[in-house]
C-alpha cells in the first residue's frame, strides 16, 4: 500500500466536509446539547445548573448513544455507492490506486471528519467549564470525549462495509437506518426479552459477554461503570 495515495484521498474525503459545513453542522449540534444536558441534565432531581462530572457524563451518554451511531451512519453510508452510482468509481479505479488504499483512504478522511466535529462540539463545552471542573474532572471529561470519537468510528466502519455491498444509495441508506435501530433500540430489548421470555434459566452467563458485541453497549458501559 502507498501511504501518500491513502493520504491524498483522506484528506480530499476531509475536506469536502469541511466545506460542505457538515463538520461545522455536527460540532454546533453537540456544543448545543452537551450545554444544555450539562446545566440541565439534573432537573429531574429538582436542581438546576452544573452538576458534578459523573452526573454530566451520565446525562451525556444518552445523547451520545442515540446520536453519534447516527450521524456516523449517515455520514458513511454512500462513501462508496456513491461514488459508483456517479461513475467516478470507475474512474477512481483507473487510476494507479488500488481498492484497499481507496476503501481506507475513505475511511480515514470521514473519520477525521466525524473526529473532529466530536471534539470541536465537546470540547467547546469543557472549555466553557473549565473554569468549574477539577484536573481530574477534566481528565474523565477526556476519556468520555475519546470513548465517543471511537463510538464514531466503530459505526462509520459499518456504514462504510454497507457502502461497500449495497447496489445503490437507497438501499445503502435503508441498511444504515435499519443498522442505527437493531444496535441502538432493538438489541438490547431483544437480549432482555429472552431472558425475561425464559425467567432467566438460560443466557444469564453469555448475555453481558453478547453485549460486547454492540458498540453503543460498550460504549455505554465504559462510561457509566468507570
Amino acid at each position: 500500500m502507498e501511504l501518500a495515495q491513502i493520504a491524498t484521498i483522506a484528506g480530499k474525503e476531509f475536506w469536502d466536509r469541511i466545506r460542505n459545513r457538515w463538520v461545522l453542522a455536527i460540532a454546533l449540534v453537540f456544543t448545543t446539547f452537551a450545554l444544555i444536558i450539562a446545566y440541565f441534565g439534573s432537573a429531574q432531581q429538582g436542581t438546576v445548573g452544573l452538576a458534578s462530572i459523573e452526573v454530566i457524563i451520565a446525562s451525556l451518554v444518552s445523547l451520545v448513544i442515540y446520536l453519534i451511531p447516527l450521524i456516523a451512519l449517515i455520514l458513511g453510508f454512500d462513501a462508496i455507492v456513491g461514488e459508483r452510482e456517479r461513475g467516478s468509481l470507475d474512474l477512481l479505479l483507473s487510476m494507479p490506486i488500488t481498492r484497499v488504499e481507496l476503501l481506507l483512504g475513505k475511511y480515514l478522511g470521514l473519520a477525521g471528519a466525524l473526529t473532529f466535529s466530536t471534539v470541536a462540539g465537546f470540547g467547546l463545552v469543557a472549555l466553557v467549564l473549565a473554569h468549574q471542573l477539577g484536573l481530574s474532572d477534566l481528565f474523565h471529561y477526556a476519556g468520555f470525549m475519546l470513548s465517543s470519537v471511537l463510538l464514531g468510528c466503530a459505526f462509520l466502519s459499518i456504514a462504510v462495509m454497507l457502502s461497500v455491498i449495497a447496489t445503490d444509495r437507497a438501499r445503502a441508506s435503508g441498511l444504515a437506518i435499519a443498522t442505527w435501530f437493531f444496535f441502538v433500540l432493538v438489541f438490547d430489548l431483544l437480549l432482555l426479552g429472552a431472558l425475561v421470555a425464559s425467567g432467566g434459566q438460560w443466557g444469564g452467563d453469555i448475555f453481558p459477554w453478547l453485549l460486547l458485541a454492540n458498540p453503543a453497549d460498550v460504549f455505554r458501559i465504559l462510561n457509566i461503570f468507570s
